[in-house]
């Protein structure tokens, strides 16, 4: 289901004219959070197909006053606003975008999402060694932007309450769980 089209953000900064309305000084809170949006940009969302649009609020206020946001700077990906009033939390942005990059991709190959001091981990990625499968993989502490995406791949298969613990393993493109589920699908006969 791979979805190529571009994650949109749209900014509402405190600017703009409406009727005799003319805002003419800046928002210290408006251009913070157009920084930390190009700054993730940059980094953790660097390589995510993204659409980002400005806007004057003042010239246009109906806009986003219909999904809930009424108070620039406005944050809005793909419609919902994600963040209002203040300066952007830079996680909720990236978590937001990448969720719906997820949303929009299928993921391919056999991908192993751990981290350093895990013993599952370590057991998953022996398994594979031994099986003789090439495998990627995806340390989330070390990388968060492999934490934004492992969490709703999984979540859309586990559920929104179950804990999500490493590591998560897909084989192939299709989800596997944890290290004891790949021990069961390399050897069926053993468990």
């Amino acid at each position: 289901m791979d979805d190529n089209r571009a994650v949109k953000i749209i900014v509402y900064r405190w600017a703009g004219k409406w009727g005799p309305f003319k805002v003419k000084i800046p928002c210290g809170e408006c251009t913070l959070t157009k920084d930390i949006i190009r700054d993730a940009l940059n980094i953790e969302l660097n390589g995510v197909k993204v659409e980002l649009e400005i806007h004057d609020w003042l010239s246009n206020w109906w806009k986003p006053l219909r999904q809930g946001g009424w108070h620039a700077p406005i944050v809005m990906v793909e419609d919902k606003v994600i963040s209002q009033g203040g300066a952007l939390n830079r996680g909720v942005l990236v978590e937001a975008v990448i969720a719906e990059h997820v949303n929009r991709s299928d993921m391919s190959g056999t991908v192993v999402y751990g981290k350093k001091g895990c013993p599952h981990c370590v057991r998953a990625k022996q398994m594979l060694d031994q099986a003789g499968l090439t495998y990627d993989y995806r340390d989330v502490v070390e990388n968060p932007r492999d934490l934004y995406e492992m969490i709703p791949r999984v979540k859309k298969i586990i559920g929104g309450k179950t804990p999500v613990t490493v590591p998560q393993i897909w084989r192939d493109g299709v989800y596997v769980g944890g290290a004891d589920q790949l021990a069961a699908e390399l050897n069926p006969s053993v468990v």
